[in-house]
């Protein structure tokens, strides 16, 4: 069960993928091959205390970077860290791949060297938000900016598999997203996958709103690339501003910095709540195998607990479940040009 991380993709990459992967295999027991130029990455965990880790390292000759083509990353450099981190898992040698680096080419890279589940046609980004009342997985929030309904039905699947296996959420809740819970709302895509929705085994709640995600009113939210990525964004950029501007008015007055020795428990709990360090990275689903994707920015902690969900997520059988539930809901493929008809209609 070692976990295979790309230690050259990410913006400060080999350092803070090494030093992640060494606290992963110190904190959590998780055996870790690092995949990148071997030179720099022995000279990088000559800074840390190895001795007794099960750490050993796998050349990689090149890296994606950040602005290379997702496509062309993934046919002309095949020797690349994030390609290979996926070679390891393909041939049983690793149980997953972690990368920080560009999640296109890393997307890309899952799909060509692991394949896709059959009857999965696009795999999706997903993505746990805190909530009031626990975690809530959003997908697909950036992998395909363009989907069908078929699509988005698949994604449900998904989800709802992951929240139970992976997350260990009994009968998890699935809803669409959409500017409305009324089913009138929403737009063509949303209407037809509503359809087929409520005609699959999934505790299908129907339509959620944004305000919804934070609520915790389900544990599954789905929706399309382009609108998940605008989701996370925005919440991520939400997170920062709202601690900026919290702590510029603690320090406006001393009533209120007094105030803050009361509370500042509750404000680092809060910001380790809404951290996306804690939550590691993205799990690449729809793939046959397990793929996290981190943050470009990822820190030591980030990439550590990667590296965890990364473990657990192989150890859950996830991607056994999927087939099998895709099995159960043959009507998400089979069905989709008749519930076309009735949801325009």
């Amino acid at each position: 069960m070692r976990v295979a991380v790309d230690a050259m993709g990410g913006d400060n990459a080999p350092s803070v993928e090494v030093a992640g992967a060494v606290a992963a295999c110190r904190e959590f027991g998780i055996a870790i091959t690092l995949v990148g130029d071997r030179a720099r990455l022995e000279a990088e965990l000559t800074k840390h205390q190895t001795n007794g880790l099960d750490i050993d390292i796998f050349h990689a000759s090149e890296v994606v970077g950040m602005h290379d083509s997702a496509s062309d990353a993934v046919r002309k450099k095949k020797n690349s860290s994030v390609r290979l981190a996926f070679e390891l898992v393909k041939e049983g040698k690793a149980c997953a791949a972690v990368s920080a680096g560009n999640s296109g080419a890393t997307m890309a890279a899952g799909m060509v060297v692991l394949k896709r589940i059959n009857g999965i046609e696009r795999p999706a980004i997903a993505q746990i938000f805190p909530t009031l009342k626990g975690q809530t997985l959003v997908l697909d929030v950036g992998g395909n900016v363009d989907c069908k309904p078929q699509h988005l039905a698949q994604f449900a699947i998904m989800g709802e598999v992951y929240a139970h296996y992976a997350m260990g959420i009994t009968n998890p809740a699935v809803g669409l997203l959409s500017n409305g819970e009324e089913d009138s709302k929403g737009n063509e895509l949303t209407r037809e996958t509503n359809a087929i929705l409520r005609e699959t085994s999934l505790n299908y709640a129907g339509y959620v709103e944004g305000r919804d995600i934070f609520k915790g009113t389900v544990e599954v939210v789905v929706c399309d690339g382009f609108v998940g990525n605008v989701v996370l964004k925005l919440s991520e950029g939400l997170a920062e501003a709202a601690a900026r501007m919290l702590k510029e008015e603690i320090v406006k007055s001393w009533v209120s910095k007094l105030g803050y020795l009361f509370v500042h428990g509750a404000f680092r709990r809060f910001k380790k709540i809404v951290d996306y360090a804690e939550y590691g990275g993205a799990p690449l689903l729809g793939i046959n195998g397990v793929g996290m994707i981190c943050h470009g920015g990822s820190n030591v902690k980030a990439i550590k607990n990667a590296v965890r969900f990364a473990h657990d997520y192989a150890k859950s059988g996830v991607t056994e479940r999927v087939a099998e539930k895709l099995s159960e809901n043959s009507m998400v493929n089979m069905q989709r040009d008749n519930l076309k008809t009735q949801a325009v209609a």
